[in-house]
């Protein structure tokens, strides 16, 4: 279980311990690119970490989203958790106290790529259902989570996450 792990937000300290956690929850250095990436620009709204014995063992970050070219909200990306945590709560945490901060900021919508069983247990649904489209298609993985009543427009529409993404994700 979750014993002495903190979750907070990040510091510049914990920089390069986030760097080398994301790159190694993922096959390739992409997604630790684009945390960097979105951080140099000023894109990284909310990047949370989990602690535990003073070493990251967990990262969560949210990043701007349009919605018809109008802000409206955050896209969760990525979520890590290192190896030897997995499976032990860290990754809910995370994700919870990030839309925390999400509903006390008053942020209207969060989207998510991910695995759909997973991400519906914290309410996300598939956002073609809300009639949202992403510009990745990922089918029913591409989910919504709208915190905010008429946070997504009527007839929904495209989605795009923070240019960082389609930059790190090309290469």
């Amino acid at each position: 279980m979750l014993r002495r792990v903190l979750v907070r937000k990040e510091y510049p300290q914990d920089i390069g311990a986030i760097r080398d956690l994301v790159a190694g929850a993922f096959p390739t250095p992409a997604e630790a690119e684009l945390v960097d990436a979105l951080r140099a620009a000023g894109r990284l709204s909310i990047s949370l970490i989990a602690i535990e014995n003073d070493e990251v063992v967990g990262h969560v970050g949210f990043s701007p989203i349009t919605l018809e070219g109008v802000t409206r909200g955050l896209g969760l990306a990525p979520l890590s958790v290192r190896e030897d945590h997995r499976r032990r709560g860290v990754g809910q945490r995370l994700v919870r106290e990030g839309l925390e901060f999400c509903r006390n900021a008053a942020i209207g919508l969060v989207v998510v790529l991910g695995e759909p069983r997973y991400y519906r247990r914290f309410g996300f649904e598939a956002a073609r259902r809300l009639e949202l489209r992403g510009e990745y298609e990922a089918g029913d993985a591409f989910q919504a989570l709208e915190l905010v009543s008429g946070a997504i427009p009527p007839g929904g529409g495209l989605v795009r996450y923070a240019t960082e993404f389609p930059v790190v994700a090309g290469r």
